[in-house]
């Protein structure tokens, strides 16, 4: 029973990230690529902690710290960059 749920479960985080990616590609915007590039890490920083509790291992926990803290940086960037795009600062 454990198993199927851990299927379904990451079936539909798969499922998040392909529409996460599908999003960035075809965003008509950069702001919206901006923030489906955030919700693709946001959905790979649980896939992560999901696969922590899978294995039963801790490691995996301090990569998920180290790739949210690369996330949240990147994010920070990007906004940075629209924002100054929008002000016509190139």
């Amino acid at each position: 029973m454990n198993l199927i749920i851990n299927y379904i479960v990451f079936s539909l985080l798969g499922l998040g990230l392909l529409f996460s990616l599908v999003r960035f590609i075809k965003g008509p915007t950069l702001s919206d690529r901006v923030v489906s590039l955030d919700t693709f890490n946001m959905i790979v920083i649980g896939v992560i902690a999901l696969l922590a509790l899978v294995f039963k291992s801790e490691l995996y926990l301090d990569i998920v710290i180290i790739y949210a803290i690369l996330s949240f940086l990147e994010t920070v960037v990007f906004a940075r960059y629209v924002e100054g795009k929008q002000d016509g600062n190139n």
